[in-house]
């Protein structure tokens, strides 16, 4: 049996979507993952129907060489970002899936938060191109794998406050606030 994702969740709550060798380029599905991980998957689909409509960017943080800067990377304290169309609909795609997959287990949709968002290489598509004089060159696509998991979010419990709590004191302070020897007799 072939390992289908790099690391299996700690929780049972998990939904899973994956896809192999897609033909979108791997550098722009790699920004639109980073972007959406961590989010829950509600307002990640939300977040990149509006990159469709140009409304908000991806900002491009790793792969950024030749990047051009745009006012709506402002959002995410960067000057570069693109709206890559086909990896982000390719994104929207395993997004949905991801929902089926949760319904079908029973998960509630609402809850859902990107915990694992993984882009890697796929091997190269090899194609070519004839060029002047007989010669032949390649001609390369290079795609990508796509694995997501979202897990239900674990509902927030309040911090309980006592006065000690509120209060740190290191060492120093603690040994300061003692009484020497011989005092207070």
């Amino acid at each position: 049996m072939v390992k289908k994702y790099a690391r299996e969740p700690t929780t049972a709550k998990v939904a899973k979507s994956s896809a192999s060798d897609l033909r979108v380029h791997y550098k722009n599905t790699y920004e639109t993952c980073a972007a959406i991980k961590g989010m829950n998957v509600a307002a990640a689909g939300r977040y990149l129907r509006d990159v469709l409509a140009k409304r908000r960017c991806i900002p491009f943080r790793h792969h950024n060489g030749h990047v051009g800067r745009t006012g709506q990377a402002k959002e995410f304290d960067w000057t570069q970002g693109r709206w890559p169309q086909k990896s982000v609909k390719v994104v929207i795609g395993l997004l949905q899936n991801l929902e089926s997959n949760a319904a079908v287990k029973g998960l509630d949709t609402e809850k859902l938060v990107l915990r694992h968002v993984q882009v890697n290489r796929a091997q190269k598509g090899r194609r070519r191109t004839y060029r002047a004089h007989g010669r032949i060159n390649p001609y390369l696509n290079c795609g990508c794998h796509i694995e997501l998991w979202a897990t239900e979010a674990d509902v927030a419990v309040k911090k309980t406050e006592n006065k000690e709590s509120k209060i740190r004191l290191t060492r120093k302070q603690q040994a300061r606030t003692r009484l020497a020897i011989g005092e207070g007799k």
